[in-house]
């Protein structure tokens, strides 16, 4: 017990200068903390008011939250006079080699970034990418989950997202249906086009403010191919397509125009025997 008196009385100018270190550093610490929680409520709130997933909100937070706070430790441990260049050095190198051995997740990771920060869709969106069409369910910082038309999850890297194209159907507020319907050569075009003409003004979701083009696009091998192209909202595209399809049939049916089958001419040769 003398032995630690007579150390501490002889040391003491030391031990109280580090203690005072010792004591800035938990300060430097704490406070970096609350700094850290304060730019994460920050970054909350202006990544809700741009409308970007709640998912996504979380994951940017906390990686903010921790790049501050890690500055704010490296911070108290170089008060308290350790070297921290060969931690950052070290860190670093070790960054270094599990990003080389994480190459496939860091690409997805930055195609994530990529998707968070340009927006090309979001939840609730219809899109089409990687060869996958459905609604976007979630956005995650590494991939993407939609859910197609007959209730599959599917969940795609980010890093194909952002390598390919990408249609979103859900941007604009409305759509032109595409219809090619084939008719036969014997049919009179003048009446075809007022059946099909008829058959679009009668459908209710066709919007009617905007021209229906109705005309014939193609001379084909069998028939005389016509396109109808109305405008209708994003949301009544699948309704409208499939009700104008129905429609038509039906009313091409009850006019007496033909839509052809897929003909082969085969002539045929009497061959004459000479024979006497």
């Amino acid at each position: 017990m003398d032995l630690l008196l007579n150390w501490f009385t002889e040391n003491q100018t030391l031990v109280t200068g580090y203690s005072i270190k010792l004591i800035a550093a938990i300060a430097i610490f704490f406070v970096g903390q609350f700094i850290a929680k304060v730019i994460r409520k920050i970054v909350v709130k202006l990544l809700d008011k741009r409308g970007v997933d709640t998912a996504v909100i979380s994951f940017v937070a906390s990686l903010t939250y921790a790049l501050v706070f890690m500055v704010a430790i490296i911070a108290a441990i170089s008060h308290l006079g350790f070297n921290t260049t060969s931690l950052i050095a070290i860190m670093g190198a070790a960054g270094l080699a599990i990003g080389l051995a994480l190459q496939g997740s860091l690409s997805n990771f930055a195609s994530g970034v990529l998707i968070i920060s340009l927006r090309p869709f979001k939840s609730g969106d219809f899109i089409e990418v990687a060869g996958i069409a459905g609604i976007v369910e979630e956005i995650l910082i590494f991939s993407t989950t939609l859910r197609t038309g007959d209730n599959k999850s599917v969940i795609i890297p980010n890093g194909s997202i952002t390598s390919g194209t990408i249609t979103n159907y859900s941007t604009k507020p409305t759509r032109r249906i595409d219809l090619i319907i084939g008719v036969s050569y014997d049919a009179n075009l003048a009446h075809t086009k007022q059946v099909l003409n008829d058959v679009v003004a009668k459908n209710t979701l066709v919007l009617k403010d905007q021209d229906v083009t109705i005309g014939v696009s193609e001379l084909a091998d069998n028939s005389v191919n016509l396109v109808i192209r109305p405008w209708v909202k994003s949301e009544n595209y699948w309704p409208v397509y499939f009700d104008l399809l129905e429609n038509i049939k039906v009313a091409l049916d009850e006019a007496g125009i033909e839509i052809p089958y897929p003909q082969l001419s085969l002539h045929m040769k009497k061959e004459e025997n000479h024979d006497s």
